[in-house]
């Protein structure tokens, strides 16, 4: 009996071990991306009271610099690589119905996210009472008008030069100019200007009319550009090409089997650099707590502001898009999101969604086993325009900075707001801080202080970080949703492709290269 005993015991040992190595080995990327987290964290608060110079801080955050820069390397062939092959091997219909689903997700999840924001901040009220939040000289953001922001956002659409498009994108800048007018007055014999009331009571008096110039400054609209990536025109472009050339049957097979391996090696890159993004994750969040001004200002309205877009993220994150995952493919939605950490802890550290799409692609392939013709298609879209947290954040801040200035919003401006908020979190490009240049075209639509924006500025370094993660998530639980709900297209996809036959005439391109090459080495021996 007591062997028995021992025996068991150490097969319970033994047991253990290999679980917990298996664990490790399994989680490996996300408890040292995890770690790294928890280290930065320290590291930064126990270099801030030592003062640093801005060239010691840029100094520490350098490895975070790389890291920015490898993924951001990445995300222009991935874009273009993953779409032309994700739509390529579907037939139209099959994309069709793939890009109605996730368009009608995205608008949904976005206006799921707006009315959380909306209800939080009525709720909480954080700008209500005397204002305590300093205005800040910097960060000062330019104003554009919402109906040139939303021009540029089509114009973006359909870049004029595709090489162009992979580092500018158009935008719209404000010139003054001096315009002279021609104006016609009366003057009567004295040479005084007479207004058309004056000059009716003087009807007996002279009068004569006389020409004079009136120097005029205006603010024209002009065509400018901003350096970085039309991420917009390049997925235009590339999802119509993948569309043309899947059309193209086997004249096209060339051209997918390039964008294809070109994936295959992007994502090979990929599983490279996420051994180093630890290290650049733990520098990044470390130079950014060191760089933080006055840790004071958070407290009072700017806290209570945090608060309520902290709790209204959570809310959107852990409840709103879970429950629709859950009701659109009756999946635990914790499950599917466990798989997601180490995206979503990339994307709290380098504060992009483009920039972690490439570990996002790797998480939901590998560990969520998401179609890759899904994940192709539904991914690049998202990452440009489905901006949920974005969305709450612009709602939120925008009644924020009305409760500061002591105005009450109607309803009819509210829901101003909560329009304006979705458009122009679809036209936020998938870069840091890029909702706080859509906030303008926000506050512009109910006539708030646009200069106000630089109340949040101490604190969106942080929340930045926060909506991103969102955004990634919301990209990924809507992967996971058409996924789901494309089951049937895909399946018929890859019965059509199995039980088709290969005609002469619709042989594989490599196919007819090996049956020209025999033929060229039969007439060379027949020559000989």
């Amino acid at each position: 009996m007591q062997k028995q005993v021992s025996g068991t015991k150490v097969r319970m040992c033994s047991i253990n071990r290999n679980a917990i190595k298996a664990f490790l080995h399994r989680n490996s990327f996300v408890l040292f991306t995890v770690g790294a987290v928890v280290i930065g964290i320290i590291l930064g608060f126990a270099l801030r009271p030592q003062n640093l110079s801005l060239r010691e801080i840029k100094y520490i955050s350098f490895p975070g610099e790389i890291l920015m820069r490898m993924l951001q390397m990445m995300v222009l062939p991935l874009i273009v690589s993953s779409l032309v092959t994700g739509i390529s091997y579907l037939d139209s219909k099959a994309t069709g119905k793939m890009g109605v689903r996730a368009i009608i997700y995205y608008i949904v999840t976005t206006f799921i996210a707006v009315i959380i924001g909306i209800l939080m901040v009525t709720i909480i009220r954080p700008g209500k009472g005397q204002r305590d939040t300093p205005m800040s000289t910097s960060g000062m953001v330019e104003s554009v008008t919402a109906a040139d922001a939303f021009l540029d956002l089509i114009r973006n659409m359909f870049p004029s030069n595709l090489v162009e498009a992979c580092f500018k994108q158009y935008k719209t800048l404000y010139k003054k100019t001096v315009l002279t007018k021609n104006i016609t007055v009366m003057v009567n014999g004295s040479g005084i200007l007479i207004n058309a009331t004056e000059s009716s009571q003087m009807e007996n008096y002279s009068t004569v009319l006389q020409t004079i110039q009136e120097t005029v400054e205006e603010i024209v609209p002009v065509s400018g550009s901003s350096y970085g990536v039309n991420a917009l025109g390049l997925v235009v472009f590339s999802m119509f090409f993948g569309f043309v050339i899947g059309n193209m049957k086997q004249q096209g097979q060339p051209l997918k089997d390039f964008f294809d391996c070109l994936n295959d090696a992007i994502m090979r890159l990929v599983a490279i650099i996420m051994w180093y993004a630890p290290v650049g994750i733990l520098f990044l969040i470390a130079g950014k707590i060191i760089e933080m001004k006055d840790l004071l200002q958070v407290g009072g309205q700017l806290g209570m502001y945090m608060l309520c877009v902290i709790v209204g993220l959570l809310i959107h994150s852990l409840i709103a898009l879970p429950l629709l995952f859950y009701l659109a493919t009756r999946k635990n939605p914790y499950t599917f999101i466990s798989g997601l950490l180490q995206a979503l802890i990339t994307a709290f550290g380098t504060s992009s969604s483009s920039a972690t799409l490439p570990i996002t692609f790797r998480c939901l392939e590998e560990n969520n086993h998401v179609d890759k013709r899904v994940t192709r298609l539904v991914l690049p879209v998202g990452a440009t325009i489905n901006m949920d947290g974005t969305a709450l954040y612009e709602a939120v801040a925008a009644i924020f900075i009305a409760q500061v200035n002591d105005m009450d919003l109607n309803f009819g401006q509210i829901l101003t707001i909560s329009i304006t908020a979705t458009a122009a979190s679809i036209g936020a490009a998938a870069i840091p801080q890029a909702g706080l240049v859509t906030m303008v075209i926000v506050l512009t639509s109910v006539g708030l202080p646009t200069e106000d924006i630089t109340l949040i500025v101490a604190v969106d370094w942080f929340l930045d970080r926060l909506r991103t993660t969102t955004n990634v998530l919301g990209d990924s639980l809507g992967a996971g949703i058409v996924g789901h709900l494309s089951r049937e297209e895909l399946q018929n996809l890859d019965v059509g492709i199995s039980s088709s036959v290969i005609e002469v005439n619709e042989k594989p391109y490599q196919l007819i290269c090996q049956e020209d090459d025999c033929l060229r080495h039969q007439n060379s021996e027949t020559i000989m």
